[in-house]
């Protein structure tokens, strides 16, 4: 089983998910735009990813700028992306193989294929 949060707004996000596809696999998707974060699959996600909190914290095309989050403390931050689901980094991806941050979208080919 592989899943995908992603942004169907982000080409980033279209390429990894066409990747995973075209491996043969059918991905569960999650658009978190749509059904938003909570705080617990934050923590998880960038735990599994082996991401701060800042590091999962998108900057490019945000208000996180504007909003002090890139000088913020991570409960801020985790706050923040709760309140508005774009503020985090796409797109990530869950697999047997681990879980990762597929920015850029070459990344996904660590996950792909059997575990090891």
């Amino acid at each position: 089983m592989i899943v995908i949060y992603h942004n169907p707004s982000c080409s980033t996000s279209r390429n990894v998910l066409e990747m995973i596809r075209a491996s043969g696999a059918k991905p569960f998707v999650i658009d978190y735009k749509k059904d938003g974060w909570t705080r617990g699959q934050l923590l998880g996600l960038f735990a599994a990813a082996g991401l701060t909190v800042r590091e999962g914290l998108r900057t490019r095309g945000t208000t996180a700028e504007e909003l002090g989050l890139t000088s913020a403390d991570d409960e801020t931050i985790l706050a923040a992306m709760v309140a508005d689901p774009i503020l985090v980094e796409r797109p990530f991806v869950c697999a047997p193989r681990g879980t990762r941050l597929c920015r850029p979208a070459d990344r996904v080919q660590e996950l792909l294929g059997p575990a090891d």
